[in-house]
């Protein structure tokens, strides 16, 4: 039990990861398709995520010690399933509880969503998530059967030819339960408004903050990693690795810079691109505009840090004022409106 935990932590942990990294791409699909974010729907694309990296934690790990598997064969007679239920139903105690009913029941579960994420999210029907769940467990069993692909000398689980029934019929079952959201919530057609612009919030702005951060964290990261490489296995300078001095630079400094040009070329940063939103109007040139735009926003605060010292802590204080000010300030714009003279307004709206 204590392992299964495991392996779900496991999975949720990579799906966060994942989910972070997508996060921004997601915002911006769903504000082009929907017209805005949904947070049932969010979270039902998350939960598919984590789903995704579940089947492969709980089929293929925990990877065993190549020196303690035991090879098994296959299991190719797809009629196995009836007799092992039918001997759970002659053995003594609750058919309910018997391994072979239980490893049925769970091997048809495990497919249930599968089958209901393809027809919420991917609009499709019980033809594609007949092939996709039979489709899907054939790697995985053949994963298995093969010992990952070459990794073990043999197979390490059984190749069962009566899993690909269960899993394909749990995949149907949620295509059909599928059915319970109404049509107009599923798929990944565009929303017939999705064009229509929408008025200008405070969440709207919040979520365009989140997106600016977790782009800026991903794109400082990159270039730091990147730098950090350079320096171990290129240069060889241990010293500036430890130091971490340059990774910092080009990473927080590339970063910023992205988010510049961002800003003095669309008037929008990575976040405001995401959420259909655009800075506009003010008593300054749109030129000097944009500017304090980029200097009150992540880009330009984030720079500031990069001067040292007293600066950085100055730029950690004005990036959480920056944040408190979305609650204090006309539609959320901001310390970006504020030192700009804009407001907010939809980006769509100009179309």
């Amino acid at each position: 039990m204590g392992e299964q935990v495991l392996l779900g932590v496991v999975a949720v942990g990579i799906g966060m990861v994942a989910g972070v990294a997508l996060f921004v791409p997601f915002v911006a699909i769903s504000y082009r398709r929907r017209g805005r974010l949904s947070l049932p729907r969010a979270l039902l694309w998350f939960a598919a995520l984590v789903y995704f990296w579940a089947i492969w934690t709980y089929t293929l790990l925990p990877l065993p010690e190549p020196d303690s598997i035991r090879c098994v064969g296959m299991i190719t007679d797809p009629m196995e399933i009836v007799r092992d239920v039918r001997r759970a139903i002659a053995a003594p105690g609750s058919t309910l509880t018997h391994p072979a009913v239980l490893q049925l029941f769970f091997n048809v579960l495990l497919f249930v969503p599968l089958g209901f994420f393809l027809r919420v999210l991917g609009g499709r029907g019980i033809l594609v998530a007949l092939l996709a769940g039979f489709g899907l467990s054939l790697f995985v069993k053949t994963t298995q059967l093969t010992g990952v692909w070459g990794l073990y000398p043999c197979a390490y689980r059984f190749f069962d030819v009566g899993d690909l029934l269960t899993n394909t019929t749990g995949s149907l079952l949620g295509a059909v339960f599928g059915l319970v959201v109404p049509r107009a919530h599923r798929g990944l057609a565009t929303a017939p408004d999705a064009a229509q612009p929408r008025p200008v919030t405070r969440g709207r702005r919040a979520v365009a903050m989140l997106c600016d951060g977790i782009g800026f964290f991903l794109v400082a990261g990159i270039g730091s990693v990147a730098v950090q490489l350079y320096l171990q296995y290129v240069r060889h300078d241990r010293e500036a690795v430890l130091a971490g001095i340059w990774a910092e630079i080009v990473g927080t400094g590339g970063a910023a810079f992205v988010w510049l040009v961002a800003i003095l070329a669309s008037g929008q940063s990575i976040g405001d691109l995401a959420v259909q939103l655009r800075y506009a109007g003010g008593p300054v040139p749109v030129p000097v505009a944009r500017l304090l735009r980029w200097a009150g926003g992540v880009g330009g605060l984030s720079a500031l840090g990069l001067l040292g010292g007293v600066f950085d802590s100055l730029s950690g204080a004005l990036l959480f004022g920056a944040c408190v000010m979305l609650f204090f300030t006309r539609a959320g714009r901001g310390l970006p409106g504020v030192l700009s003279g804009q407001h907010l307004t939809d980006a769509r709206s100009r179309r």
